[in-house]
């Protein structure tokens, strides 16, 4: 029972959970355009999440506290830098075009972690209401964008529609995040919840969802899709409703970060039946 808790533990904190939900959406966005499955670009975008998720998580914690580090973030360095290794080989497998796309998205996820304002002493993560908006530009070009520029697909209203509501969705998942983390963010970390209150920040996330919802059907895709987005739709507002600041250890970082994943498998049971 012991080894299946920290196994479990690895997942979340080795953040292969939260790649999966990248994974999920990357499908998504496949069945969505009927675009060809590339097995290449799959694991290229699942290490890709780990090691850029694990940088951000624990770049700045491994420099302060590098002579102190636990066991278990020295293992998940490492596997962290396995991960790398294993992005960077399927980086080499991917066209150069595809991989120019995702520069921008890559640089957003350094400069997330990395302090280059203000006197080189802030990153983008501590500047109020930037923090959710580059997580979710990131999220929404890795999993829209860069799928139809690897299929060689024109970049068309359908696409930018999608990447709207994709940026829309993962604003709200990241919400319940921000709603936790509110009695232990610093006070200039100015997020959302911190600044507007919970109650409102749920209201303002029920407003973001209804606006995917009408751009679901702007979307020319088969309508097939349309009942489990209904689904994951009324889900997400059901997690997000609930959601508190004193909320279960893995309400969040499980099961809201699921969601994705149980939204990909509705289409995928809809799609073969």
């Amino acid at each position: 029972m012991k080894f299946l808790k920290l196994a479990f533990n690895f997942y979340i904190n080795a953040s292969i959970h939260v790649a999966f939900s990248v994974y999920a959406f990357l499908r998504i966005t496949e069945i969505y355009f009927d675009l060809p499955y590339n097995e290449n670009l799959h694991y290229f975008m699942f290490f890709g999440s780990i090691t850029g998720y694990n940088f951000v998580k624990y770049a700045g914690f491994a420099k302060l506290h590098h002579k102190s580090l636990t066991k278990g973030i020295k293992i998940i360095q490492i596997f962290s830098l396995f991960c790398f290794f294993v992005l960077c080989y399927f980086a080499y497998q991917m066209p150069i075009k595809t991989l120019c796309f995702t520069i921008p998205f890559c640089l957003l996820t350094v400069l997330y972690a990395v302090p280059f304002l203000s006197g080189f002493e802030k990153n983008l993560r501590e500047v109020s209401y930037l923090k959710i908006m580059v997580v979710a530009l990131v999220w929404a070009g890795f999993t829209v964008l860069i799928p139809v520029v690897d299929a060689d697909k024109e970049i068309t209203l359908n696409v930018l529609l999608l990447l709207l509501q994709r940026f829309l969705i993962v604003v709200v998942l990241i919400l319940p995040f921000d709603i936790r983390d509110v009695k232990y963010d610093a006070i200039s970390l100015q997020t959302i919840p911190r600044k507007i209150g919970v109650e409102k920040t749920k209201k303002l996330g029920v407003m973001l969802l209804v606006f995917s919802l009408v751009l679901e059907y702007l979307v020319a895709t088969p309508t097939m899709v349309k009942t489990p987005f209904m689904l994951f739709f009324f889900m997400l507002i059901i997690f997000l409703m609930r959601a508190k600041t004193d909320q279960y250890k893995y309400y969040s970082s499980f099961w809201v970060e699921a969601l994705p994943m149980v939204w990909w498998l509705l289409l995928l049971g809809f799609y073969n039946f």
